[in-house]
């Protein structure tokens, strides 16, 4: 490696929901901001940085020695497209903050990849051209994004490679950062990128995207198996990007970013026959999920516990975590054992607060209204107040520390049902958001999370695959795109447009 090589960190983490209100500073700031060196002792330790950032210094400090030239990290939940004066702020710290970092060897940059501004689209394009335009054509850039990214043509000539995550939960981020590292590492002893990427008509739902199982799954086994080691051959990495259709932006859809070692030759041959693969199989992204009283009446008949997933309200893709059709529908079909968790309720936490523990009260769900949270009322007594704060221990969130703001855990009297109130906004993905309120898990009979999917990796040890059902409810992440009132998308685009069709890049021809 060339001797002690000086990489300057950035990132950018805001998965952008247009349907979803603005993203503020308040969000980042409760969630993840940080400026200069702080981020270097804090990327050795535990804490709220991205996943991936820790991932990165650790592999570089394996790889010898190296100066980090941390510039500005930011991040906030899911939610609407930040608001101008949050993404002018960043973006002026990171060009003043690169400048002085000059000269430097390399930029690492750990972005979720579907961010967007109330004013602009492709902020990931407008961050990499800036970060080109201060260090030069010849210091290597390599990002790591979340494979819900919308990858732009102008963010990838950009970089010099671009790493997605290969997990859905995702369970990779450190490892996605260490193969960047490794990446930067053979671009310093001379290692010249080559890249291809193609850009197909396909938005999925959401809850078709798994990497376990189906044909999402397919396709990131199809490029991980094609990626080869310096040694073996010229592909470097192949990232199969499924992309944020909330976001309902024209980069939206199912992007294949291939990198070679020199070789674009090859680079093309891989993306292509991906993308064939891709396009051939679009026909199975179709969601499988039970309506409302399917799901009342399965957990009215089961004898196994059964885990039901609110996906249409899921916070990690924008939703709000409030809306009430799933609670309303199991507590007054009186289903015993029911637990619901997380709702996002602010003003509701803090009346459990102010109520106390063991003492009852009058608990009003979605006290303000709006499109799909419905307001929702019923007599609760207040079983346990925490202050949110706990580090997760299983999946996206493991060895993360986070907050749900204050909480509660309230029993709604009369049926049983126990909901798990949060003040700020976190889907259900990990076991510690239950059991720091004192639940034990494995005595739930049925448990409602507002979730997309990334509960599977945090509760896979209490309920199988074959117990786990998706709910189709109203809400801002509904699978069911054709409901949503999309104004951006590429149109004709599969799976809302059945009549949707790809025409090949001309350089395909003759591969």
């Amino acid at each position: 490696m060339k001797k002690n090589p000086k990489i300057a960190i950035a990132g950018f983490a805001l998965e952008a929901n247009r349907f979803s209100p603005v993203s503020t500073r308040e969000d980042f700031e409760k969630s993840c901001w940080h400026e200069g060196e702080v981020i270097t002792d804090l990327a050795r330790q535990t804490s709220n940085l991205p996943a991936e950032v820790t991932g990165f210094y650790a592999r570089m400090d394996e790889s010898g020695p190296w100066t980090a030239a941390p510039t500005i990290v930011i991040g906030a939940p899911p939610g609407g497209p930040v608001v101008k004066d949050v993404w002018a702020e960043f973006m002026q710290k990171l060009e003043k903050s690169l400048r002085a970092a000059m000269p430097l060897d390399a930029v690492y940059v750990a972005n979720h990849g579907a961010s967007s501004a109330e004013h602009l689209d492709d902020t990931e394009g407008d961050m990499m051209t800036l970060i080109r335009s201060i260090v030069g054509p010849d210091v290597p850039v390599v990002a790591t994004h979340d494979l819900h990214c919308n990858v732009s043509e102008r963010t990838v000539d950009a970089l010099d490679a671009l790493v997605s995550y290969r997990t859905n939960p995702h369970v990779d981020q450190r490892e996605r950062a260490a193969e960047a590292a490794d990446l930067l590492v053979e671009m310093f002893s001379g290692m010249k990128t080559q890249k291809s990427f193609i850009r197909l008509p396909i938005t999925p739902p959401s809850v078709t995207l798994l990497t376990a199982r189906g044909p999402y799954a397919d396709l990131i086994k199809m490029g991980t198996a094609m990626m080869q080691s310096p040694v073996e051959g010229p592909i470097a990495n192949v990232s199969v990007s499924a992309g944020f259709v909330f976001s309902d932006l024209p980069k939206c859809g199912i992007t294949i970013s291939v990198t070679s070692r020199g070789d674009l030759a090859a680079a093309q041959r891989c993306a292509i026959q991906i993308a064939r693969a891709a396009w051939a199989d679009r026909g199975r992204y179709v969601p499988d999920m039970l309506e409302i009283p399917e799901a009342v009446a399965k957990a009215k008949q089961t004898k196994v516990p059964l885990l039901f997933a609110d996906v249409a309200d899921n916070p990690g893709g924008g939703g709000r975590g409030n809306t009430s059709w799933l609670l309303a529908a199991f507590n007054e079909a009186k289903i015993p054992g029911v637990l619901l968790g997380v709702f996002i309720d602010p003003a509701l936490a803090q009346q459990a607060h102010n109520t106390g523990e063991g003492m009852e009260f009058e608990a009003v769900f979605n006290a303000t209204e709006s499109q799909f949270s419905k307001r929702y009322s019923a007599r609760a007594r207040v079983l346990k107040l925490t202050d949110g704060e706990t580090m997760g221990r299983r999946g996206i969130l493991r060895g993360k520390k986070f907050s749900l703001g204050p909480s509660a855990l309230i029993e709604l009297v009369g049926t049983g049902t126990r909901v798990v109130v949060g003040s700020l906004r976190r889907q259900l993905c990990d076991p510690a958001m239950l059991e720091m309120h004192g639940i034990d898990i494995s005595a739930v009979p049925i448990l409602i999370v507002k979730s997309r999917g990334h509960y599977r990796a945090g509760f896979d040890e209490f309920f199988p695959e074959s117990q786990i059902f998706d709910v189709d409810s109203p809400g801002l992440t509904t699978p069911n795109l054709k409901n949503v009132d999309f104004k951006r998308l590429p149109r004709p685009v599969f799976p809302i447009d059945q009549e949707a069709t790809w025409t090949e890049p001309t350089w395909a021809r003759g591969l």
